[in-house]
């Protein structure tokens, strides 16, 4: 380590969980991760799996970030409220979080490739049957939960696998497979925007569902295990609630997710309903909000690795959001809204990003990983399920007005940045520079 990364503080964490497994001695690596050698750090095939990996989130993450381009579609296409139709939306993500329980525990067991194989199909049999679909109650289906479910299936094996391969590059390791959000949210929204017109609704998610069929060969290709299975243990590791940074940031994630979708699922539509803009137009936003977290993830994971800690880095992010999100109450015009889209994307891709990085450091035992995050995932499913709806009923509530969501939206990130914050404080004390 350099003399300036030497000279931060680490204190001694009451709580193993929060400790950064990047400051572990070699000997320390071989016997938390049951293997012979510590991770590789690098070569082809870690970075194989972070390739991989960026093409899982791409898929898992970029498909619900895209939401509101189908939003947008329903609200026109079906005779249901705003806030009924964000429930398909809800159900993708609530499907992803909670069903990674499911899909972390198969890793752990060794059953990673299957357990994406299933899910890839799965998500492909979503896809293809959401194209054929025309009641609200088979896209929910379809769209919603059958896609959901494979979404999390192949989601949470990406994150444990990049993790057995990399220890003092995890964080960078993960927020440039994370990176993928970005990517998948720019392709798919402008597909089906720009396909539709052309060659109709139907044609157009099947034109995705063919490029999501080839992102998924190369994902099956290229995924390998790298630590023996541990063949038990249970499904929930009750342990861990003992643990006040454990639930404290569960917690504060928690509200992360729970207003995160917000403007994902409703800047299109605000742009439409209050600003004027175009249906094409609109959807332009969509692919900004997502790509302009592209240039703010893999700083963001070296300044984590690096220098400072994931969970010191997260905190200031998810604060942020909230201020941008009060900000969005303020915005009146086209250049403010593209404005606000360009800096709340950045905002919200680094804490998504930072978040799948730190969730790893919550415990030194990397064979129980895959169990550790499921639970928190699970724990966590049930914001991003009733958020949007949320968010839906109160402008609903208030005469299609924004003021109260946005409102809403703020604060509970505010409360969950001091959440992430007390966790901090929990383990490492009021020290401020310590690396954690």
């Amino acid at each position: 380590m350099d003399t300036q990364s030497s000279q931060v503080e680490r204190a001694e964490p009451k709580y193993g969980a929060m400790d950064s497994d990047s400051a572990l001695p070699e000997d320390d690596i071989r016997e938390n991760t049951n293997d012979t050698d510590p991770p590789p750090d690098g070569g082809v095939r870690a970075w194989s799996q972070v390739f991989a990996g960026h093409l899982i989130v791409a898929i898992a993450w970029g498909y619900p970030s895209s939401f509101g381009v189908f939003q947008t579609y329903y609200e026109h296409a079906l005779p249901y409220s705003p806030s009924d139709i964000s429930w398909i939306g809800g159900v993708q993500v609530f499907a992803i979080l909670f069903i990674s329980a499911v899909s972390g525990r198969a890793t752990d067991a060794g059953l990673a490739r299957p357990i994406v194989f299933l899910g890839s199909v799965i998500i492909l049999i979503g896809t293809f049957t959401t194209s054929l679909a025309t009641e609200y109650w088979q896209i929910f289906l379809a769209q919603g939960l059958c896609v959901g479910i494979g979404l999390g299936l192949i989601w949470l094996p990406s994150i444990t696998l990049i993790s057995h391969y990399f220890v003092r590059k995890r964080v960078l390791a993960l927020t440039t497979a994370a990176t993928g959000t970005s990517t998948g949210g720019m392709i798919f929204p402008a597909m089906i925007q720009y396909l539709t017109p052309k060659i109709g609704f139907p044609w157009a998610v099947r034109c995705m569902a063919f490029v999501v069929f080839f992102m998924l060969i190369i994902i099956n290709l290229l995924l390998r295990t790298r630590l023996p299975p541990r063949k038990s243990g249970p499904l929930v590791e009750w342990g861990a609630f003992k643990e006040p940074p454990y639930v404290l940031f569960t917690f504060g994630v928690f509200l992360l997710y729970w207003t995160l979708y917000f403007a994902f699922f409703y800047i299109q539509v605000y742009a439409t309903e209050k600003l004027g803009f175009d249906e094409t137009t609109s959807v332009n936003l969509l692919i900004i909000i997502n790509g302009a977290g592209i240039p703010a993830r893999i700083p963001c994971g070296y300044l984590a690795d690096r220098y400072l800690g994931p969970l010191n880095v997260l905190i200031p992010w998810v604060a942020l959001c909230g201020v941008l999100m009060f900000c969005w109450a303020a915005v009146h015009n086209t250049a403010g809204l593209y404005a606000f889209a360009i800096f709340y994307g950045v905002a919200s891709a680094a804490a998504m990003g930072l978040f799948a990085g730190t969730v790893p450091s919550l415990t030194k035992d990397m064979s129980k990983i895959g169990t550790r995050v499921g639970m928190i995932l699970t724990l966590m499913s049930v914001g991003p399920l009733t958020g949007p709806s949320v968010a839906g009923a109160l402008i609903a509530g208030t005469g299609g007005g924004y003021l109260a969501p946005q409102i809403w939206a703020g604060s509970a990130l505010f409360l969950g940045a001091g959440s992430l914050v007390a966790a901090r404080v929990w383990t490492s004390g009021w020290h401020l520079k310590v690396k954690i």
